[in-house]
């Protein structure tokens, strides 16, 4: 019989993908959407309204939730916290209690920013303490909270909702859609400043490690573990499986090592970015503060077999961007 797997938020980078895998697997898969809904395969959910979650998850039955939706730009979230909070947080613990109410796995995609980040800290395992640095990471930590409290009561034989914490995305789509994406925007802006007439350069921060993972690795993994888990839960043995998981490629760099990447890839001249290396007194002073380093650490995933591989973060960009090159 055909699975049936559900995708909160289908219409965003990653939920995109997650939706694509799910569909390409051979599961019957539907998305969500707000003002890019396209039914049947993309309905329209908006979270904050009430009614509409149960609406949706009594007419698509589904096996699995992988709930994707979120306001994950951190500048966003310090403008307007409070609707972050309901995205984040509230939404998904709702929509937990009332998948875990049909006896339905949830997936919840949280992110590396629930740490610190602190140098020294990383890397981090599923079990480390949290120590959100920003109100994004606060929200997102608050949505773990409520996922999981939502759907402890499930018994000792199976689990039904699965925090999976990924890094910073990048995939295909608008390059607006990924902080990785909109740095090739600022390679390209770069290239009209003339610092040598005295025109102001672009700072690109050269101090926060970051671990750029594709969608279609995370869309892969997410599809894995909701596998794994349905049979475990099937099977009676769900109970002894983690609940908190963790992927994230181990590519490092700043975000100026991504921009002298892509300027190698376009052939173009890295005069109009400059390089700011803030101490960590100084990160974030001038606005959302992000954190150093939050790697995080995949064993959990490697001991239960799933396939952690990554996409090849050069190779990758260099398919993306070629019509840029001449």
């Amino acid at each position: 019989m055909t699975k049936t797997a559900l995708v909160i938020g289908a219409t965003g980078l990653l939920g995109r993908e997650v939706l694509k895998e799910f569909s390409e697997a051979g599961w019957k898969a539907t998305g969500t959407g707000v003002t890019r809904a396209n039914p049947p395969s993309i309905m329209k959910l908006d979270l904050l309204q009430d009614g509409e979650i149960e609406k949706v998850l009594d007419e698509v039955k589904p096996d699995v939730v992988v709930h994707c939706a979120a306001d994950r730009f951190p500048d966003s979230v310090a403008q307007n916290p409070s609707r972050a909070r309901a995205l984040n947080a509230s939404a998904p613990t709702k929509l937990a209690s009332l998948a875990a109410a049909r006896g339905t796995f949830l997936l919840y995609i949280s992110t590396d920013y629930v740490f610190s980040g602190r140098p020294g800290e990383a890397p981090y395992k599923p079990t480390s303490t949290r120590d959100p640095p920003n109100t994004y990471g606060q929200t997102k930590a608050e949505g773990e909270d409520g996922v999981l409290e939502a759907t402890s009561g499930a018994g000792s034989d199976k689990i039904l909702g699965v925090v999976l914490r990924v890094p910073i995305l990048y995939g295909s789509g608008e390059r607006s859609e990924s902080a990785v994406g909109v740095l090739v925007d600022q390679v390209v802006k770069a290239q009209d400043i003339r610092p040598d007439k005295g025109e102001a350069t672009i700072k690109m921060d050269d101090y926060a490690q970051r671990y750029p993972t594709n969608t279609e690795d995370v869309a892969r993994v997410c599809r894995e573990i909701c596998e794994l888990y349905t049979k475990k839960n099937k099977e009676g043995k769900g109970g002894d499986l983690p609940r908190i998981l963790h992927f994230s490629s181990e590519d490092r760099m700043t975000k100026y090592q991504m921009c002298e990447l892509f300027a190698d890839i376009l052939g173009a001249p890295m005069d109009g970015l400059e390089r700011y290396r803030p101490d960590e007194e100084e990160a974030g002073k001038e606005g959302v503060k992000r954190p150093y380093d939050c790697h995080l650490d995949t064993t959990e995933l490697r001991e239960l077999g799933v396939n952690v591989s990554t996409m090849d973060f050069t190779g990758w960009w260099r398919r993306e961007l070629r019509a840029f090159r001449h």
